[in-house]
């Protein structure tokens, strides 16, 4: 008998100032589809967004009342080209990292969000 009935991962909660912002962000720079928007209690509401066709979704959460700061998430997203997603987000005004090059390992970059949360971008290896 297995030990969980848990199969797969939903979303992944990214802590955001404003919805609206980061919505903005998610959508017209990193080309994210919306998934979810809907209210959640009088004030609040839940937001999913996703790359196209990705199981997985981030849920863009908003932050408590004063609640400030940056986060490294450690969330990887995966593409065909590093070095073309790093042009074209530089070219959308993304926060962007250096792309690195090592010997061995897929070329990569970091990149931020409206709220300073960072994501890293990793060529898909296969």
């Amino acid at each position: 008998m297995p030990i969980t009935t848990i199969t797969d991962v939903r979303c992944i909660g990214v802590t955001v100032a404003d919805q609206d912002t980061a919505l903005t962000f998610y959508l017209d720079v990193l080309g994210f589809e919306k998934r979810l928007d809907a209210p959640i209690g009088p004030t609040a509401r839940w937001v999913e967004v996703a790359p196209p066709g990705a199981r997985t979704s981030i849920a863009l959460t908003a932050a408590a009342p004063g609640v400030t700061g940056t986060t490294d998430t450690g969330i990887r997203f995966t593409v065909p080209d590093a070095t073309a997603e790093h042009a074209a987000l530089q070219h959308r005004g993304a926060a962007v990292g250096e792309l690195l090059e090592w010997d061995g390992v897929p070329p990569m970059f970091t990149v931020d969000d409206a709220d300073g949360n960072r994501f890293y971008v990793v060529q898909d290896a296969s």
